[in-house]
């Protein structure tokens, strides 16, 4: 397993970003959705906040801060697909773009899960799993 020096480097966090990026198309191609303030504004701050948790639990100091983290961005994940369900009900989402939505965020939530799991078993924990890092 290669060395993960930044948090751009973390899959979940590129598949994340990817997520927001498409939520984001969602409500600026829909001339009614975008109208939607409210709901615009807390899908974007939903999916946003995916990602930014994510890369905050990354630099913090240990594993256990890390995983607090990816508990609050698995919690986001939640909220956006909730919201992408209110924005479907709306009619501002096809059939096929929410479950195309809802698989993204499924996978997302898995993978999410299996790196908290792993995190959760290692016995490296904290200082930046400093015997991990490779010297350049």
């Amino acid at each position: 397993m290669a060395t993960i020096r930044y948090f751009e480097d973390l899959e979940i966090w590129q598949a994340a970003r990817e997520l927001a990026k498409g939520v984001y198309k969602l409500y600026s191609s829909n001339d009614q959705f975008s109208k939607d303030f409210k709901l615009k504004g807390q899908i974007n701050a939903s999916s946003g906040s995916i990602m930014d948790n994510i890369a905050e639990g990354f630099g913090r100091s240990g594993n256990m801060e890390f995983v607090n983290f990816l508990s609050i961005a698995q919690g986001s994940l939640a909220e956006t697909k909730s919201q992408l369900y209110r924005s479907f009900d709306r009619q501002y989402l096809s059939a096929e773009e929410l479950d195309a939505m809802k698989s993204r965020c499924e996978e997302l939530a898995n993978k999410i899960g299996r790196l908290m799991n792993y995190l959760n078993q290692s016995d490296i924990k904290g200082n930046k799993y400093k015997d991990r890092v490779t010297k350049s």
